[in-house]
């Protein structure tokens, strides 16, 4: 029988959600707000004077070729980013969960990554990157690859993936830790007993088990790569070389606070919201079909 919460009185429900609410409101509706209200007016540099103007902002969007390039570069950037951070992560927790002797500090050690600032990721990243006396750099020069993220679209994409990739990998490890460690060790130990290998134990019984888990981060590593991965790209390539690395929120701030085209920024924030709101729905519609609860 289903239990259900019953309150005395009809506010107290309302009152409990109230700071929440409020933060929702404060820190996403009204930006969100403001951000619809000056993607349709166009303003000077200083917000002295302003006009409507309707929906030419987006249709300068439209026929800009360097935007259409920006959304090919955040989609390639999106996708290494969820990949190679959901997989790894897994693949780090699946290790963490048998570890018996140390796991604690080794625990620790892959959590860590998460405290680190975004624009202190970017830095420590480009500075093991940078030519030629970055270590990694060096290292890469040895083997006889000359690495230049300054000049190389290539390079410089891989180097903000790898700096996006390590910041969020903590994140991703925790919750698959979490998810491992609920798996009832009962159901391992009978497959185990049945013959089935740890490959086929793991593909069969705990991944299937940890789909929900998947599915959580999949969403969050998208909304991740589209808006928290700013002030890594800002730090490290500025998004260049040219703007080979303009992911689509770099594209905000730079239009916004440098080419201080207000209204156009504005347009390209409405587009960035409706983009990932579209993307969470299609999820959530398509990709949930996969996950067994």
């Amino acid at each position: 029988m289903e239990k259900r919460v019953r309150f005395k009185s009809a506010w107290l429900p309302w009152l409990l959600i109230a700071p929440q609410m409020a933060i929702v409101l404060v820190f996403f509706f009204w930006p969100a707000g403001q951000a619809l209200y000056q993607s349709v007016l166009q303003e000077d540099a200083f917000g002295m004077s302003r006009q409507y103007v309707g929906m030419t902002n987006f249709e300068r969007l439209w026929n800009d070729p360097s935007y259409a390039t920006s959304f090919q570069t955040t989609a390639v950037f999106s996708l290494l980013v969820a990949v190679c951070g959901i997989s790894i992560a897994l693949l780090l927790a699946v290790m963490a969960n048998r570890v018996v002797r140390g796991a604690t500090l080794y625990k620790t050690l892959l959590i860590w990554p998460y405290a680190v600032a975004p624009v202190v990721a970017g830095v420590l990243w480009l500075m093991m990157f940078a030519s030629p006396w970055g270590i990694v750099s060096y290292a890469l020069q040895a083997m006889g690859y000359n690495w230049n993220h300054l000049l190389n679209a290539r390079d410089a994409m891989t180097l903000i993936v790898i700096a996006a990739v390590w910041k969020q990998i903590s994140y991703n490890f925790l919750f698959f830790l979490a998810g491992l460690q609920s798996i009832p060790g009962a159901v391992i130990e009978a497959a185990t007993i049945d013959g089935a290998s740890p490959w086929r134990r793991f593909w069969t019984i705990v991944f299937p088990l940890l789909s929900p888990t998947t599915f959580f981060l999949l969403v969050m590593n998208v909304i991740y790569a589209f808006f928290d991965t700013f002030a890594i790209v800002d730090a490290a390539t500025h998004g260049g070389p040219g703007k080979d690395t303009a992911i689509l929120v770099y594209r905000v701030y730079y239009d916004g606070f440098k080419a201080l085209d207000m209204g156009g920024s504005a347009a390209q924030s409405v587009v960035l919201m409706a983009i990932v709101i579209l993307l969470t729905v299609f999820q959530f519609r398509f990709v949930e079909k996969k996950v067994q609860y």
